[in-house]
């Protein structure tokens, strides 16, 4: 079995994993707190959005960036970018769908959250291995089948209780410590799928050509969280300012009816004896 590295720059990728991961996760919460205050079409558009904030920032490019720093010493490693878009796709369906189960309905019930969490797990589960499949070298890959029976577990218990957190979280501090341990539970379950793996390489296959190298998948990962994290972070705000717009007109609106009622009522002039 050969040498395999999963911090080959060091801690600089599991913390910029980490970072992904709670942002990821920050957005979502915070956009799913939207969806459960809108209605209708309004609602789904906030889950999409949620969607893409944890399973395309959370959980897919927390993916990426620390797989980033897994390194195979005696061979080259490179990534095909089918596959690795493939796996961004699978990534935010799968959330989407999850969220759509626990969080579109009115009143979410506990089957709803589990099922959601269910299929949101298993999903995310694929996206990794998805994504795994998508390393090239001269050589096998394969998995420990315990761990990877972990991994998916721990998919499945990190997405159940995303879930729930989306359902029920309120408040600025709640939020920012459920994302810590969502953060926490998806770079779980990236580290302990990525301890099963297990690399047999072979003098018989030539040096892998085509694909990407990892520095040159980090430039549009890193275009693309700058672009996710930006446009997530300008709705959610964007939507903050407006509603505190339109309750600043509703009040002006408000004060006006009062007082022009006040200014029809005649005064009383009446005379006492």
């Amino acid at each position: 079995m050969a040498e395999v590295h999963h911090f080959a720059y060091g801690f600089i990728n599991p913390v910029l994993g980490f970072v992904l991961a709670f942002l990821g996760s920050l957005l979502s919460l915070v956009l799913a707190t939207r969806a459960r205050a809108a209605v209708g079409s309004s609602r789904m558009r906030w889950l999409i959005m949620s969607a893409f904030a944890l399973g395309g920032t959370g959980i897919w490019l927390m993916h990426f960036m620390a797989i980033l720093g897994f390194d195979i010493p005696e061979t080259l490693v490179r990534y095909d970018p089918l596959t690795t878009a493939a796996s961004f796709a699978i990534s935010v369906v799968v959330v989407a769908v999850g969220l759509f189960l626990a969080v579109y309905a009115m009143r979410p019930t506990v089957v709803r959250i589990v099922a959601g969490g269910v299929v949101t797990g298993i999903g995310v589960a694929a996206m990794h291995y998805t994504g795994m499949s998508a390393v090239t070298f001269a050589g096998t890959l394969s998995y420990d089948p315990a761990l990877v029976a972990a991994s998916f577990a721990i998919a499945i218990v990190a997405a159940t209780v995303a879930l729930w957190f989306a359902t029920v979280i309120q408040g600025a501090s709640a939020t920012v410590a459920a994302a810590v341990l969502m953060a926490i539970a998806v770079c779980s379950m990236h580290y302990t799928g990525m301890a099963a793996v297990r690399i047999e390489l072979s003098s018989d296959l030539p040096p892998v050509s085509g694909g990407m190298g990892a520095f040159e998948l980090l430039a549009p990962i890193a275009v693309l969280a700058c672009v996710l994290i930006s446009s997530l972070a300008y709705a959610t705000v964007g939507f903050t300012v407006r509603r505190e717009n339109d309750q600043e007109e509703m009040m002006l609106a408000r004060a006006r009816e009062l007082y022009e009622h006040a200014a029809m009522v005649p005064a009383d002039t009446g005379r006492h004896k």
